[in-house]
């Protein structure tokens, strides 16, 4: 599967609604555009009715037949009433629009209309990297700055959820350091061995999972058998679980603007999936998020 085919799956996904916080943003209004013209759902804007109305109407306002704008005083407001209704199951995802992140999980946190679940919020970025034959998944490089073991596991079962969601039943899971050997010194390899030990027990389901592996052992059989490493994992990992938010940031990038791969994200662990790309990504690249989520939120 690639990213364009994954928005096919999305279309099919019938009857979702995308409820988007302070959606008073050019970009965030042209991701609209696209996911109505490829028919991934219905969308509610909530935010500034004015200044909404204006930019569909620079749009395109024909194009916005299935679109609903909710009048917001503030984007706090604007968060809270996107929030709400995700948490009363009028909507099936959420988008972040022209809104803080913190603003924005104040209100997923929320105790009484919030999307908590107990469970840890993690990132999970879906790429389509040229000439690579596959998708291949990065978690965690934007929630959790330096997650313990057991954060890391929730973290695995997040991005196996989400991976499975999108047509990979089995993944592959490669919990990634700077070495392949366990090294007391570097933290990441001791929680990588025992990442692989609780997959091999039973205490990480629906998927394959090996460390530590380094990036080249994880994504190359050339360099996996090169360094005589055997493994169901090395070589054909969908997933790349990474030690902490400094890698997992640099290794989103590098892809992105060294590689130029193409990406959809999502934040999982919460009641429904959450788009939260930033200012900088591109409509397309949001509109790739939208169909994540969607096909998420569906299965």
């Amino acid at each position: 599967m690639k990213l364009n085919t994954l928005i096919e799956e999305a279309s099919q996904c019938q009857g979702r609604t995308v409820a988007v916080a302070a959606a008073e943003d050019e970009e965030v209004i042209e991701a609209v555009a696209m996911a109505l013209e490829h028919r991934l759902g219905r969308f509610v804007l909530y935010g500034d009715r004015e200044r909404i109305g204006r930019l569909l109407k620079e749009k395109g306002g024909a194009r916005f037949a299935d679109v609903d704008i909710v009048h917001a005083n503030s984007v706090a407001q604007a968060a809270e009433l996107a929030v709400r209704a995700v948490h009363l199951n009028e909507a099936d995802a959420l988008m972040k629009g022209h809104v803080p992140t913190a603003t924005l999980l104040k209100a997923v946190l929320n105790k009484e209309y919030g999307l908590r679940t107990g469970k840890v919020l993690s990132h999970v970025a879906v790429f389509d990297v040229p000439a690579f034959e596959r998708l291949v998944i990065v978690t965690d490089a934007a929630m959790n700055i330096a997650p313990d073991l057991e954060q890391k596991v929730q973290i695995v079962n997040n991005a196996v959820s989400v991976a499975r969601s999108i047509g990979i039943e089995r993944p592959k899971v490669a919990a990634l350091a700077a070495v392949e050997t366990v090294n007391p010194a570097m933290p990441a390899t001791v929680d990588a061995a025992a990442l692989a030990m609780m997959q091999k027990r039973g205490q990480i389901e629906h998927c394959l999972l090996d460390g530590p592996l380094a990036l080249d052992n994880a994504v190359s059989m050339t360099a996996a058998k090169h360094k005589r490493i055997e493994s169901e994992v090395a070589g054909q990992a969908d997933i790349l679980l990474v030690p902490d938010i400094e890698s997992g940031n640099m290794l989103y990038k590098s892809l992105v603007y060294f590689a130029k791969a193409k990406v959809g994200a999502v934040i999982a662990g919460a009641k429904a999936p959450i788009v939260l790309t930033s200012r900088a990504d591109s409509a397309e690249s949001k509109l790739y998020s939208l169909a994540l989520a969607i096909c998420s939120a569906a299965k």
